[in-house]
């Protein structure tokens, strides 16, 4: 396969890896993405879409697939990366060609995985190993394989909170808006910093719910007319604590500035004290501050504040779901791909993410959570083709950031409104939809 130019014109980073003689004929179409037994046996040429455009452009994608062929000899592997990923991979496939491997967009709804990707295996089987299975689980069958899993929390900046005189982790959201307003009064710092405009993190929010009760099923119990804001409720308390945040004034000035990549260095230097995120962000932002020359260390990693029974509580939720294009002519290749680089690469370790191999230890980053005894919950994902369903018909988005984005610009007054009205919106939307779903 060669070079191939991106539908919307996006920057395309491909690094190629030549080996010679390539050659394998593929499956047919919708059979199994068997695990091969004979690395020898294995040939073709793949091509694997990924998100990573950094790791593709500074050669670590290179070295990984040069471990790769050592055990896979006859395997040619090419990385295309797309800086719009979600957005591209979409328009593609409405094709056949979008890669060998690639991540599931999180636009692919869960009951379409059939149609798209090849099954990698039982669920009894998979499910015994790799945390996350049940994700891409439709009818007893495994369409995909995380990269990795994550935590959620706040990545903070330790040396701008201590400033502030704050030294423990706080346990209420209440207690979470007064730190803040410390910060704000004794720092120069932004208190918050929401990345309102890359939209993409403002979906990690939803990766809370779960966290509230430490209830790994949580996410499930959405799935019917059950008012998911409604006071009380996880997703109230979540948006809530949001809201709150931003029209306490606690956030940066001009949401619709804001700037993904340039505030991994903000954190790093002092000039944001916390933001929400995901535990794999934990390794970007000590890359930052080595690069800004100030401590890795005063890189922090908080859980959410609350507590239930006096215990921290942290959902693990999955990252990208590896799959295997049913239309590939080289599933045997591609299957060996991503169970080599979920066992055999370290990816998850170097990036200090929780491991998909339920048998590998916590990474490092998750220290202070470890050492406090934070509770994690793997979240449940048995009824995410439910909720998806009543999501879509809802027309919401809780894995998009549009709603969330009205959210933060209803609390600076961007929009008319009020948060018991906007919620109370949603719920209305959401029971229509799952009454007229039967749910």
């Amino acid at each position: 396969m060669g070079k191939k130019k991106t539908l919307t014109g996006t920057l395309v980073a491909t690094a190629i890896l030549t080996v010679a003689g390539c050659s394998g004929q593929g499956a047919a179409s919708g059979e199994t993405a068997t695990a091969p037994t004979e690395p020898g046996d294995v040939s073709g040429t793949i091509k694997v879409l990924t998100h990573r455009t950094d790791l593709v452009q500074n050669g670590a994608m290179d070295e990984y697939a040069a471990e790769f062929r050592k055990i896979y000899p006859k395997v040619r592997v090419e990385f295309e990366a797309l800086t719009d990923y979600e957005g591209e991979v979409k328009i593609r496939m409405n094709t056949e060609d979008y890669g060998d491997v690639l991540m599931i967009p999180g636009v692919v709804a869960k009951n379409d995985y059939p149609k798209f990707f090849a099954p990698l295996g039982s669920s009894a089987d998979l499910g015994g190993k790799y945390r996350f299975s049940d994700k891409t689980d439709v009818g007893g069958k495994v369409y995909g394989i995380a990269q990795f899993g994550t935590a959620n929390g706040f990545v903070y900046n330790k040396s701008v909170w201590k400033r502030a005189g704050i030294t423990d982790w706080p346990a209420t959201p209440a207690e979470f808006l007064e730190d803040l307003r410390a910060i704000r009064s004794a720092t120069d710092a932004v208190p918050y910093y929401t990345n309102f405009k890359d939209g993409w993190p403002l979906t990690a929010w939803s990766n809370n719910v779960g966290t509230i009760t430490c209830d790994g099923k949580a996410n499930d119990r959405l799935a019917g007319a059950v008012s998911p804001w409604k006071r009380g409720s996880e997703l109230h308390v979540i948006d809530s604590l949001l809201h709150d945040v931003v029209q306490g004034g606690l956030s940066e000035k001009d949401p619709s500035t804001t700037n993904w990549e340039s505030s991994k260095s903000l954190i790093a230097r002092g000039e944001i004290a916390t933001m929400h995120l995901g535990s794999w962000a934990i390794t970007q932002m000590r890359d930052a501050a080595e690069k800004a020359g100030t401590d890795p260390d005063d890189i922090g990693f908080m859980p959410f504040p609350i507590q239930e029974h006096g215990t921290f509580c942290a959902t693990l939720a999955t990252d990208y779901q590896q799959a295997v294009n049913v239309h590939s002519d080289h599933k045997a290749a591609a299957r060996a791909w991503i169970d080599w680089f979920t066992v055999k690469s370290g990816y998850s370790e170097k990036e200090g993410a929780v491991p998909t191999l339920k048998s590998a230890p916590m990474p490092a980053t998750l220290k202070d959570f470890v050492d406090n005894d934070v509770r994690f919950v793997e979240r449940s994902e048995e009824k995410t083709g439910e909720v998806n369903a009543i999501d879509n018909a809802a027309e919401i988005g809780l894995n998009k950031p549009d709603y969330r984005q009205k959210l933060v610009d209803i609390a600076r007054g961007a929009q008319k409104g009020s948060l018991d009205g906007y919620l109370a919106d949603l719920d209305k939307r959401w029971n229509e939809a799952a009454a007229a779903a039967g749910s």
